[in-house]
């Protein structure tokens, strides 16, 4: 395992589909050097099938980062994760845990908890296929299953491929009778399981997904003795109180960021891909949290919200938007 990934997924921001895209993911590291970035999911039919390989691209910058790959075929999961380790991506993981209707028509995400001799046979086939780390993100169950005997026979079995990190998203999904935005939210949390996982399982690095909205949160569930934890939705709509201090408190290592100088650091970034034919609000739509809870934030989040979508808006919106951060923090 890569010491340099391992660190890195102290903490980590989790993959989310039309979230973490490539700009989302330069906008995070500019926050944190250490932490964790992945991609969204993308299939392995879409790479491998439909030369889509587009879906690959990312900055050297965003280092150390991950793809999320879904399927459920080996060898096609195998290409893919040979095409992502070409590209330079550090991780390959694997999607078992994903609920929604279009990942169950195509016989991947969560409902890969019911078949984890499927999920080993995927894993070892990527793992034959690049040198880099092969991980999983699964739930502790799908609908009727009982996650306390379920989650350690599915464990056991990826874990018999020398697959060494997992991460654990800590609900069950409900494939049927759920939304996908229910799943996030209506199944209780069980944190407790995943620590006794790490107990049953101390080989494997273990990281916590699912509910963890602070720091604070994501230092508790460190010292209790896990590996990792991953953070979604809070370090996407909060992401200055996420990722700016999380070098120095997660890692121990760098300065607390400014999301002003953030802002900054883009703007080069927003100039250099609009010429490359983006459109601004490709990239702003991702820094509409930056300050959420400080003075400005709404006029930060209404002047580019409703500017980044008129033709001819460019880095200079962004500008004005800043300004109206900066006079009231005056």
């Amino acid at each position: 395992m890569s010491q340099d990934v391992e660190t890195a997924a102290r903490l980590s921001v989790a993959p989310m589909l039309d979230w973490t895209t490539r700009e989302c993911r330069y906008l995070h590291r500019l926050m944190s050097k250490h932490v964790l970035l992945y991609t969204e999911m993308v299939t392995a039919p879409a790479l491998v099938r439909g030369q889509a390989l587009h879906l690959l691209e990312f900055d050297p910058s965003e280092h150390p980062v991950a793809l999320q790959l879904g399927g459920s075929d080996p060898q096609e999961l195998a290409e893919a994760a040979r095409l992502g380790a070409e590209v330079g991506y550090d991780e390959i993981n694997l999607n078992c845990g994903c609920p929604s209707d279009r990942v169950q028509s195509g016989a991947f995400g969560a409902v890969l908890m019911q078949a984890p001799d499927l999920v080993a046979d995927c894993v070892a086939a990527m793992q034959e296929a690049v040198d880099i780390d092969v991980t999983v993100k699964c739930r502790i169950g799908v609908d009727a299953q009982t996650p306390e005997e379920i989650l350690p026979e599915f464990l056991a079995r990826i874990a018999q491929t020398g697959l060494r990190r997992v991460i654990i998203h800590a609900r069950k999904a409900w494939l049927q009778g759920l939304s996908p935005k229910e799943n996030r939210d209506i199944p209780p949390l069980d944190y407790d399981l995943v620590h006794r996982m790490k107990e049953e399982f101390p080989q494997l690095h273990i990281s916590l997904n699912g509910g963890i909205a602070t720091l604070d949160e994501a230092e508790a569930q460190l010292a209790r003795g896990l590996d990792g934890v991953m953070i979604g939705r809070a370090a996407y709509h909060l992401p200055a109180d996420i990722l700016c201090a999380a070098d120095a408190r997660i890692f121990g290592d760098g300065p607390v960021t400014d999301p002003v100088a953030v802002v900054r650091q883009m703007l080069p970034y927003i100039e250099a891909e609009m010429q490359k034919g983006a459109r601004l609000h490709q990239i702003t739509r991702h820094m509409l949290g930056l300050f959420a809870g400080r003075p400005g934030a709404r006029q930060w989040r209404r002047h580019l919200s409703e500017g980044a979508c008129r033709k001819g808006a460019g880095p200079e919106l962004v500008e004005e938007a800043l300004s109206l951060v900066t006079a009231r923090a005056a």
